[in-house]
């Protein structure tokens, strides 16, 4: 069959959520940069992000939203006849929702510790409240959790992409080695590298997602293996 219908609408469902999540990480990483509050000390970047409540609250909010966005998409994938029939792991939609799920937590995490500071922080007149530190810190690691979670489901996606063939067989490589960087998050010392793998991330939501809205993954997979 030269020109397979697809015929999936959770697939088309799914790769729109995808773009969601990609615009939703957008929308977090220009705010983030605006707010400018990643600074040595989790002391320095509570007093910079009460400067900047509203760029960081807006950044906080996004991440909320790309990771319900994730999670969502995730969870129209498992619904696919293409992991229905095992012609692609249930693993990778699994991990990408845990990656969805902990990313919104960061995000949620990082809204209560914004809406909790007051703009007079940064000046000295007011104090930071009891257990800021904390939840700053526990909402990135958090937060570095699902970014590692969405890096073993790339790699993961990687060996059925290579497997299916066409468009896909193209991606795979690119999947592993996004998905292998994205590893690097655990790793200080490699902080540098972590803007470059963010939007490689970024562009491989794009990408799939794109082709997941458009039916072009569901074509591939119906000339491969047949119809559903």
């Amino acid at each position: 069959m030269e020109n397979p219908v697809p015929h999936d609408a959770s697939a088309r469902i799914g790769g729109a959520l995808l773009l969601a999540a990609a615009a939703g990480m957008a929308v977090m990483v220009i705010a983030r940069v605006a707010a400018d509050a990643d600074r040595a000390t989790l002391a320095e970047s509570l007093s910079a992000i009460s400067e900047s409540r509203l760029a960081y609250g807006v950044s906080a909010g996004a991440r909320l939203a790309s990771g319900l966005a994730l999670l969502a998409g995730a969870w129209m994938l498992l619904r696919t006849w293409i992991i229905r029939r095992r012609l692609g792991t249930p693993a990778v939609p699994y991990l990408l929702g845990a990656s969805g799920l902990l990313t919104a937590a960061s995000g949620a995490i990082t809204v209560v510790v914004t809406a909790s500071l007051s703009p007079e922080i940064a000046s000295g007149a007011a104090a930071v409240p009891d257990g800021a530190e904390g939840l700053l810190h526990a909402g990135r690691l958090v937060g570095k959790a699902g970014f590692a979670a969405a890096g073993i489901a790339l790699l993961l996606a990687a060996v059925y992409q290579w497997r299916v063939g066409g468009e896909l067989r193209k991606i795979a490589p690119a999947s592993a080695v996004i998905g292998a960087g994205m590893q690097f998050i655990w790793i200080d010392v490699a902080t540098v590298m972590h803007p470059i793998v963010g939007t490689t991330f970024f562009l491989w939501l794009l990408a799939v997602g794109t082709m997941l809205a458009t039916g072009r993954v569901e074509r591939r997979f119906i000339a491969r293996y047949g119809e559903p």
